[in-house]
C-alpha cells in the first residue's frame, strides 16, 4: 500500500510541476485563439466589402471568403498549438503528403480551377460576349470556376473546361462594341464602277444597322481578266452581327437589281 501512496504522490506530483510549466503557455494560447477568431471575423467583413466595391463576379465570391476564412484560421491554430507546446512535426508530415498526392491526381481538375479563378477576376470576356475559342463561336452563357458554357448560332451547347481557355487563343468579337462587316463583289468591266459605289453608299445610308463611325470604306479590291472586284467595309454593332450581314446583303442584292446592275450569274 505504502508503494501505490508512493506512485501516486509522484503522479500527483509531476501533474502539478506540469499544470504550472504549462498554465501561461495554456492561457497565452486561448487568448490569441479568441483574439485571432475577432480579427478574423473582422477581416472576413472588410474582405467582402471590398469584393463588392470592387465588383469582384459573384460566382468567385463564396469561394474566395472561405479559402480566406479557411486558410487564417487553420494558420491561427497551428499558431496556437506551437505556443501550447504541440509538436506539429509528424502532422506536418502527413498533411504534406496527402497534399502532394492529392495534387498529382487532381492536376487537370486543379488547372480547371485555377483558371475559371483567373477568368473571374481578369475578365477577359464575360456572361453574354460573343468569343471564339477552340474553333467555337458563340455567347458566353454561363463561367463557372471548372468550365465556361457557350451557346453557338445554331443553337449547340459547347461546355469548354477553363484550363483550354486560360492557356489558348481567344477572340472576344464583341467586347470592343462594334464590328466591322466586310463584303467583296465581283463585277465585269462592262458596269460602272461609280454606278456600283453610288448603290453601295445608298444601301448603307438606308440600312439602320450601319454606324456612322468609323467611316465606311468603299474601293475596288482586285482587278482581273474577267472583271473587277469592289470591297465595303462598314461598322455594325458587334452584338446580333451575323443577323445585321444577313439582312444588310439582302438589301445590296435588292438594291443592286433594282439598279439594273447585273451580278455573275444573273439572268435577269
Amino acid at each position: 500500500m505504502k508503494l501505490d501512496a508512493d506512485l501516486i504522490n509522484q503522479f500527483y506530483s509531476k501533474m502539478y510541476n506540469w499544470v504550472i510549466a504549462k498554465t501561461p503557455s495554456i492561457v497565452a494560447g486561448i487568448l490569441i485563439l479568441f483574439i485571432g477568431l475577432w480579427v478574423i471575423r473582422l477581416l472576413s467583413r472588410w474582405f467582402k466589402n471590398g469584393m463588392h466595391r470592387n465588383d469582384v463576379n459573384p460566382s468567385l465570391r463564396p469561394f474566395l471568403t472561405s479559402l480566406i476564412l479557411i486558410t487564417l484560421r487553420t494558420l491561427l491554430i497551428i499558431t496556437v498549438m506551437q505556443i501550447v507546446g504541440i509538436q506539429l512535426t509528424f502532422l506536418t508530415v502527413l498533411v504534406g503528403g496527402i497534399g502532394v498526392a492529392a495534387g498529382l491526381a487532381l492536376s487537370g481538375t486543379l488547372q480547371n480551377f485555377a483558371s475559371g479563378v483567373l477568368i473571374l477576376l481578369l475578365k477577359p470576356f464575360v456572361v453574354g460576349d460573343n468569343i471564339i475559342a477552340q474553333g467555337q463561336e458563340g455567347i458566353v452563357s454561363s463561367i463557372q470556376i471548372f468550365y465556361t458554357i457557350v451557346t453557338t448560332f445554331d443553337n449547340r451547347t459547347v461546355v469548354i473546361p477553363n484550363g483550354k481557355l486560360s492557356n489558348e487563343i481567344i477572340i472576344n468579337v464583341s467586347r470592343q462594341g462594334s464590328r466591322r462587316l466586310d463584303i467583296e463583289i465581283k463585277f465585269s468591266y462592262g458596269i460602272d464602277y461609280n454606278q456600283v459605289a453610288e448603290v453601295f453608299n445608298k444601301t448603307v445610308d438606308d440600312f439602320k444597322a450601319c454606324l456612322k463611325s468609323p467611316e465606311r470604306q468603299i474601293g475596288v479590291s482586285v482587278l482581273d481578266d474577267s472583271g473587277y472586284k469592289v470591297l465595303l467595309n462598314v461598322w455594325v454593332r458587334a452584338k446580333g452581327f451575323m443577323e445585321t450581314k444577313l439582312n444588310f446583303q439582302k438589301e445590296l442584292m435588292k438594291n443592286l437589281k433594282e439598279s439594273g446592275i447585273k451580278l455573275p450569274g444573273m439572268t435577269e
